[in-house]
Parts: structure tokens; sequence; C-alpha cells
């Protein structure tokens, strides 16, 4: 399997995941011409992890999104159901508790954490909803959830170039830098099927979350959502 569908059955997301783990960092980097570094630091601000806090990172991948909250000092989890990304960063970080797990049936108890914050990948999941509640279940009272996730441009010229850029201008791209290509197609496809902003703000607030925000980043490609447990 290289290229998830769409219906994103989990065992073909993890397999596509799997396959461009070695080159997945560096090629975010080149297909967002530097700016994931710019969205990482911001969900670093709006996590605001803090020492003596437990903090998960859903869809951590190879680890690169978790490093701020723990050298902010709180205890973090990185945690992915993609086997091959996790095993690429216990490469790098080996200090880091990485944890095999599906967002829609977490493996932590009840109240586990201060935080939970997922990077691009909420996308993936095969059922969003149950996803959104899982997280708040794992989360303390009064504890935060911060979802960035790529979301609509808010100009309209632009998201029609954006809308280009993706359907055109990634593949080859991405035939270039990755080990996977077609993985990048789907990814293409899946940033145009998402909800819009309010949209997944909508959702949140369905799934029992509180004080339901977001904030649009570089023209709206990416929106960081933030809600809080009651």
């Amino acid at each position: 399997m290289t290229r998830a569908s769409l219906d994103k059955q989990p065992n073909e997301v993890a397999a596509m995941f799997d396959k461009v783990a070695a080159r997945y960092d560096i090629t975010n980097d080149v297909l967002s011409l530097g700016q994931a570094r710019l969205w990482r630091r911001e969900v670093a601000r709006a996590v605001d992890a803090r020492p003596g806090e437990r903090v998960l990172d859903l869809a951590a991948g190879t680890g690169t999104s978790s490093v701020p909250f723990a050298t902010a000092g709180a205890y973090t989890v990185p945690c992915d159901f993609s086997l091959g990304m996790l095993r690429e960063g216990k490469k790098r970080e080996p200090w880091m508790p990485f944890t095999a797990g599906d967002a829609t049936r977490l493996p932590f108890a009840d109240e586990a954490f201060d935080a939970v914050t997922i990077s691009f990948g909420l996308r993936n999941v095969h059922d969003t909803d149950t996803a959104l509640r899982e997280m708040l279940r794992v989360t303390k009272s009064g504890g935060r959830v911060v979802i960035c996730e790529f979301s609509h441009p808010t100009w309209e010229p632009f998201r029609k170039v954006y809308t280009e850029y993706l359907m055109r201008a990634l593949p080859p791209v991405a035939e270039a830098v990755s080990s996977n290509p077609d993985a990048y197609v789907y990814l293409a496809e899946s940033i145009r099927a998402w909800p819009d902003q309010p949209g997944l703000a909508r959702r949140l607030q369905d799934a029992g979350w509180e004080k339901v925000a977001w904030r649009d980043l570089t023209g709206g490609i990416v929106a960081l959502h933030r809600g809080f447990a009651p």
C-alpha cells in the first residue's frame, strides 16, 4: 500500500506513513516552503507546556513536534499509529516515551493529561468525532486541546492559487524529495476535503470542548484551534 484512500482506513494510512518516515520532516519543510517550522513554533506557544505538566502529542510521527514540550519541562508522550514513524523517532530521540496508539481508542486513563495536541494528523483519522471525544476523555478538567491542521485560506484569490499548488505543483515536488510521492497526492486531496475553520470549531464543541476558538496562520493555509475541557 503506497497511498491511502480518502475513506481513511487506519491500516492504509499507517502503511502510507511507514513508507515516508525516513524523509518525512525534510519533505514537509520543502513542500511548505519553510513554513512548517513556523507552524511548530506557534503550536508550542499555544500549548504553553509547563514544568510538571503532562502533554500528549498525537500523530507525533518522529517526535519533532514533541521536543518543544519536553524542553519546556513537561512530561511529553509522543503517540502515533505508524510504527515506522515511531521507530524513526526512537532512533532520533531515544529518551522520549514513544507510544503506539490509535486516536479513536487511546491507550491512556481518563484525565491523564493537562494538554493534548495534534498537528496535521486529525485530518488522517478515520473517525474525527470519536477522536475529539477521546482527546477530551484523557484531558483533565480545565485542561486544553490544541489542534494544528491545514484549513481554508481566507482570501479568495489566494485560495485559488493555493488549490492549484496543491493539486498541480505539490505532486511533482513530492516526487523529487519524498520516498513515497503518492502519499503526498493523498495528502493534497485530504486537505481539500477537510472542513473549514468554523466547521472544525463546531465539531470540537459537539465533542464537548468549551471556549473553542481558532487563529489563522499563513493566511488560513493552517489554522490553530484550541478548546478547554469542562
